[in-house]
């Protein structure tokens, strides 16, 4: 397995991108890189619920994944997920990561036969990361999609000898005392990686310090502006810059949130085209209503006012 470091800094659960006709548009992908290098991001999750993952086929998700690894070409971190229903596609998807260069693997719980115990949960993601050992496995955990919510402290004492290539989780819940519970576990040993952005100071108060989510995708200055403001113990100009996030949020569940960020990153000229049903894009009305409640809380010239590089805060990440 590869040397494992934590992850600092934010990655971006990026959005996939799609032709008029539905097919994926691949061409897009080197584009949708160089703005989350240029924004200051530490790497991309890929294929994930952002990503569209359960709407892909396996083909789709492996094309993907190539055009992401092949367009980063090791200047930032490419995770992938390989989270599927069927146990033997997901381990198809993490040895196929391995083979193209990824540099970690995550996967969901199954979502519809679900784990019935942590035990059994365990004994699945064993299963999956097993097809990839050397490369760092995540579990991503977030029961509000899959309905699987378990004790995670649970989890990482079973996993300790089950998954070697255990690296961590990708906490995307709100229950910040078993985020910290998590973190703290053998003073540690774990990575855990927050996954709700518009909670991500709260994350910083309790330990964080890398986190994955969608909204990165498109205001990673900001973001980075808290985390620095942290830092920095400034406080409250820090709960200032994550209110900005809050209000952004509470424009986008106006929406469904994929389809709204979606039109988001087309309003700053990142057509990813339509959604894949059940998803549906917004119309132009409601892009258009979206978009104005968010230039009236200024929020895309504070996102642009953000820092201009990441090195001021973390040092170069490798995993």
């Amino acid at each position: 397995m590869k040397n494992m470091k934590k992850i600092e800094g934010l990655i971006a659960a990026t959005f996939c991108a799609f032709n008029s006709d539905g097919t994926l548009n691949l061409a897009l992908i080197p584009s949708i890189v160089e703005k989350m290098i240029s924004d200051g991001l530490t790497g991309v999750f890929i294929c994930g619920t952002n990503g569209e993952g359960p709407n892909l086929t396996i083909e789709e998700r492996k094309a993907v994944a190539e055009a992401y690894v092949k367009a980063v070409n090791k200047r930032i971190l490419v995770l992938v997920h390989v989270g599927h229903t069927s146990i033997a596609e997901s381990r198809a998807l993490a040895a196929h990561a391995a083979e193209i260069g990824a540099d970690a693997i995550s996967s969901v719980a199954a979502f519809y036969f679900k784990p019935n115990s942590v035990k059994n949960l365990v004994e699945s993601m064993a299963q999956i990361a097993s097809a990839a050992p050397e490369l760092p496995f995540y579990y991503y955990h977030i029961p509000a999609l899959t309905g699987v919510g378990m004790d995670m402290i649970e989890f990482l004492k079973l996993s300790e000898d089950e998954i070697p290539n255990l690296a961590g989780i990708k906490y995307t819940a709100s229950t910040l005392h078993e985020y910290q519970a998590c973190l703290n576990y053998k003073n540690g040993k774990f990575d855990i990686l927050f996954g709700y952005d518009e909670m991500l100071l709260g994350a910083l108060a309790v330990g964080a310090k890398g986190a994955i989510g969608s909204t990165y995708t498109y205001s990673a200055k900001l973001y980075l502006q808290v985390m620095a403001l942290y830092n920095q113990d400034q406080k409250e100009q820090a709960r200032q810059m994550q209110s900005v996030s809050i209000e952004m949020v509470r424009c986008l569940v106006q929406f469904s949130g994929i389809p709204a960020q979606r039109a988001i990153m087309k309003s700053l000229g990142f057509d990813l085209g339509p959604c894949r049903l059940p998803l549906k894009e917004l119309s132009s009305k409601e892009a258009e209503t979206l978009i104005g409640g968010l230039d009236a809380i200024n929020f895309f010239d504070i996102v642009n006012n953000g820092l201009e590089t990441k090195e001021k805060l973390f040092p170069e990440v490798q995993i």
